[in-house]
């Protein structure tokens, strides 16, 4: 019963926090003057309306997933790795810094040795937050902030300094074989950015289910989670389970930003800002409760309301800005999900009182 009960908030709670958002964000419409059920139709049809749109969401929602799954993994250790865009962004330095670098190696070889640098580049930024915890408690929270700001700024001066192409800010474009967009896709989704990263992510889904599910070192990391000090009395060690976590966290993150640089924009530039699929991608797992493949569907609807949300403002004159808006408020609804689990209870027993009543009648 007790298991039935949390499958059900599992899934009602991330459903009503969507609505909910929805709402909001179609009060804030209509007290600004704008058409909520115009804007919405233009954000469904800007989406899903040609396969142009849904090779851009399923792009867009790529990176989200690996991301997502990389806080999920770090969530069941019980750590808020809140590094994920810096970590990102080192895989996808080091994933176009490694194509462009060696362009003489076939494309079996330069392709996934590309994609596993950039894995490996998170993991090891990644890594740094968690040895410091794990050696001298040091809050990874704080850490991964720092990074992120280091990851930022250094990242920009490689660009710059090292693979910028004259005095640009932007490198080279990777060699053909390292890309993992194809001709077939483009002509499939009517020129889309859709590529292959999307089979990546979702093995990594799989990957990740059966690491929490079915093996020790998933078991491990869900006990230091929910307890460190009974993990440590079993016999587990908490501080290699730690690290190991922010391992892995870090190498999911990497891969996301590898994704971007191979797939979607085939190059590096100068960023002002941390790459967004950071906070995104910890925004999909809080939506889907660090499920696996709850994160699917949430960097699915992340992907629907990103890129529909840019045919509101050609459809209309609504700011593109109201997308955001309506997914901060998914995003606090989830946050605030005791409100929502108070709310159902409170109506569960106020129902059970109304059916006392009218029995005792």
């Amino acid at each position: 019963m007790r298991i039935k009960q949390m499958n059900f908030n599992s899934i009602w709670i991330p459903v009503t926090s969507v609505i909910l958002g929805l709402l909001v964000g179609a009060i804030i419409m209509l007290l600004s003057g704008f058409d909520p059920v115009s804007n919405y139709l233009a954000l469904i049809t800007g989406a899903l309306g040609s396969p142009n749109a849904i090779g851009e969401v399923l792009r867009s929602a790529t990176p989200l997933i690996l991301t997502g799954l990389g806080f999920a993994v770090a969530n069941k250790a019980g750590f808020f790795n809140i590094g994920l865009a810096g970590q990102a962004l080192v895989g996808w330095l080091v994933s176009v810094t490694f194509a462009l670098w060696f362009p003489s190696l076939p494309g079996w070889l330069l392709l996934p040795g590309a994609i596993i640098a950039g894995a490996l580049a998170g993991a090891l930024w990644a890594g740094i937050a968690g040895w410091l915890r794990a050696m001298f408690g040091t809050s990874e929270v704080i850490t991964t902030i720092m990074l992120n700001y280091i990851a930022l700024y250094g990242t920009n001066a490689i660009v710059k300094d090292v693979l910028a192409v004259g005095d640009g800010d932007y490198s080279k474009t990777i060699p053909v074989q390292a890309r993992l967009r194809t001709p077939f896709l483009e002509q499939l989704t009517q020129n889309s950015t859709f590529h292959w990263g999307i089979l990546i992510a979702l093995a990594a889904v799989v990957v990740v289910w059966l690491l929490l599910k079915r093996t020790t070192l998933g078991f491990e990391i869900q006990s230091v989670g929910m307890n460190q000090d009974a993990a440590r009395y079993a016999g587990m060690s908490t501080k290699r389970t730690i690290v190991m976590a922010m391992l892995i966290s870090g190498a999911l993150a990497g891969l996301g930003g590898a994704m971007e640089g191979l797939g979607n924009f085939q190059n590096i530039i100068v960023n002002t800002a941390l790459p967004p699929i950071g906070f995104d991608g910890m925004s999909v797992a809080l939506l889907a409760g660090s499920s696996p493949f709850g994160i699917i569907l949430a960097a699915l609807l992340f992907g629907i309301l990103k890129i529909g949300g840019l045919n509101i403002s050609i459809a209309s004159t609504t700011p593109p800005e109201i997308v955001d808006i309506v997914i901060a408020a998914v995003i606090f609804f989830v946050g605030a999900n005791y409100l929502i689990r108070y709310l159902g209870q409170t109506g569960r027993g106020w129902r059970k009182k109304k059916a006392v009543k009218e029995a005792a009648k």
